[in-house]
């Protein structure tokens, strides 16, 4: 199967779709067929984006003005994609934002708490809203981006563990629905967040993440073009039954992935930690 066919007339809804990974994988997805319903707070992001993907690619694209920590606004976009295209195949969790670097007991307890709403609440409004239509379709596959963070980042940290968590959760509790739902971890991908996190990095005194962002904006994060491909290969079929993981696209050969599917889901292969049914 060729990439270009692999998500053929799919529909994807992408949230944070206007710039970023996002728009890398709004991009990917487009190259590969699907039909796209683009969400994020910036109109004048979405435009761009739509606008670039349509001449490109030629593809049908709605933008949705919408803030993931709104559960109506996430609800609203998920209607409003299957009012467009009668259905809804894919949903990435993708919005994000980059949280205040410094020691736990100094940071802005609302600062650190948006956090956990963009990330955490972001993806369960997300899920929340898409899956029962998922499950009168006979299925779908449900993407949320998961990462790394760590000392004096805890709020990213904290955020993108419970979305790990969820996702192997999530993944037991739709067994037989033949809905999938999988994680991405994408690596120090240089974006506008990896910029921020650098300077905050700088002001608080973390002069070894300070060093690491320098590096990721002057060329030597990860790849942006990977996470995107293998948030196709998620969305695709050829995943098959994979569920419940959580895949480096840094890191691991995803492409060898539909080979050894029978194999990952026997065992704890891409998990963070066991789960029992």
């Amino acid at each position: 199967m060729t990439e270009r066919k692999r998500l053929d007339g799919r529909v994807a809804l992408i949230t944070g779709g206007g710039r970023g990974i996002g728009q890398a994988i709004a991009r990917a997805y487009a190259a590969a067929g699907a039909r796209l319903a683009l969400a994020a707070r910036t109109d004048a992001e979405l435009q761009e984006t739509a606008g670039s993907i349509v001449a490109q690619y030629g593809s049908d694209v709605v933008t949705i003005i919408a803030d993931v920590t709104h559960r109506a606004q996430v609800e609203a976009a998920v209607a409003r994609t299957i009012a467009r295209y009668g259905r809804i195949d894919v949903l990435v969790n993708n919005a994000g934002n980059s949280g205040e670097i410094g020691p736990l007991w100094r940071l802005d307890p609302e600062r650190w708490a948006n956090v956990i709403s963009v990330h955490v609440l972001g993806a369960f409004y997300g899920c929340r809203a898409a899956i029962p239509a998922m499950l009168e379709q006979g299925g779908g596959r449900i993407v949320n981006m998961a990462g790394v963070g760590g000392p004096n980042d805890t709020s990213y940290d904290a955020a993108k563990t419970a979305i790990v968590n969820m996702t192997e959760n999530l993944a037991v509790e739709l067994a037989g629905t033949g809905i999938t739902v999988n994680a991405i971890s994408p690596g120090s991908i240089h974006t506008r967040m990896w910029e921020e996190v650098r300077d905050m990095a700088l002001a608080a005194g973390d002069l070894e993440l300070y060093e690491k962002g320098v590096a990721v904006t002057s060329g030597g994060g990860a790849s942006i073009a990977r996470a995107a491909q293998l948030a196709v290969l998620l969305g695709s079929d050829d995943c098959g039954a994979l569920s419940g993981r959580l895949i480096r696209a840094n890191l691991d050969a995803f492409e060898e992935i539909p080979q050894h599917i029978d194999a990952i889901m026997s065992s704890n292969a891409y998990q963070l930690r066991r789960v029992e049914p």
